[in-house]
């Protein structure tokens, strides 16, 4: 049995593939098949789908073959460049999808990749979504993610009962504006974690206790999400990552540097994201490119000689 769209989506039915299983893509992806969904991974060490594929997941040996047994297919891969070779290049997604098949990006990438995709999947008759996702592993993992859709309202509409195992979802608009949402986010959680970290420098300098501090101001206007997610572990020195480091630099990246990426008419001075993707590049600098973003904390640490 399928489902392509606009067929209505149900487990008994719809085929799901999923590529990118790392930290957030392996909780994604075990949601669904906790939630009863057929599953396909592809992945490029085919140990790492082992946690997967003890829950009932079926394991594909290519992009291609994997969308060719499925009527949506998932990516949730590091950056841009994965994104292309995995999609759109020989051997890729929509080598093989269906026609009225979706493939959704929910890798945090750049616009324009997303609208390129888009295009080439509506030659193929069939649909993109560009769909990143914010909320780190723990959102992954109790299906929390804020999810940040990009492309035909009808089709994310459609989409909706699997974007709600996983999180809440919101159109943002055509294609490329999902991914245009996100990197908004992160220009907003980068200028929250610099806050973050150097508020709790500033409170052990000054002889405060940190716990006690994080406790005191949590209520106020410095409370955000950020604080709630990352407050503990920083204290905790657990910088295990739910997004690495070093993809918040990517992240930023597409922020300020867009009109690198000949889309000149969108560039926007930004000089606090620049600056927070300059720290961001001293954590990657200092060899703490794979941590968690908490730990930019050991930045601002060094530069006040700790």
């Amino acid at each position: 049995m399928t489902t392509p769209y606009p067929t209505p989506i149900t487990p008994a039915k719809t085929r799901i593939g999923w590529i990118g299983i790392g930290v957030m893509g392996a909780a994604m992806a075990s949601r669904l098949l906790s939630a009863g969904y057929s599953l396909t991974v592809y992945a490029r060490t085919p140990s790492k789908a082992l946690s997967l594929q003890s829950q009932g997941a079926h394991l594909s040996d290519s992009p291609a073959e994997l969308a060719r047994s499925t009527d949506v297919v998932f990516t949730m891969l590091g950056h841009p460049s994965d994104v292309r070779s995995n999609v759109l290049e020989n051997n890729g997604v929509l080598s093989g999808l269906s026609p009225s098949c979706v493939t959704v990006d929910m890798t945090s990438s750049h616009p324009v990749l997303a609208r390129e995709i888009f295009a080439a999947a509506r030659e193929k008759n069939c649909w993109s979504v560009d769909a990143p996702v914010s909320g780190g592993d723990i959102g992954a993992r109790e299906g929390r993610l804020a999810i940040l859709a990009g492309g035909e309202r009808s089709v994310v509409e459609w989409l909706s009962p699997l974007f709600e195992i996983m999180g809440k979802v919101t159109y943002v608009g055509t294609a490329g504006s999902g991914q245009s949402c996100k990197i908004g986010n992160q220009i907003v959680v980068g200028a929250n974690l610099i806050g973050l970290s150097e508020g709790l420098v500033f409170a052990e300098r000054a002889g405060l206790d940190t716990r006690q501090f994080l406790e005191a101001v949590r209520g106020g206007a410095a409370g955000s999400m950020v604080m709630e997610l990352f407050g503990e572990r920083t204290i905790e020195r657990d910088f295990r990552p739910g997004g690495f480091a070093e993809y918040m630099v990517k992240d930023l990246g597409m922020g300020v540097d867009v009109v690198e990426e000949g889309d000149d008419g969108r560039v926007v001075a930004l000089p606090g994201a620049a600056l927070c993707k300059q720290l961001f590049s001293g954590m990657v600098a200092n060899g703490d490119g794979k941590l968690g973003t908490q730990g930019l904390i050991t930045v601002i640490e060094r530069i006040n000689g700790k």
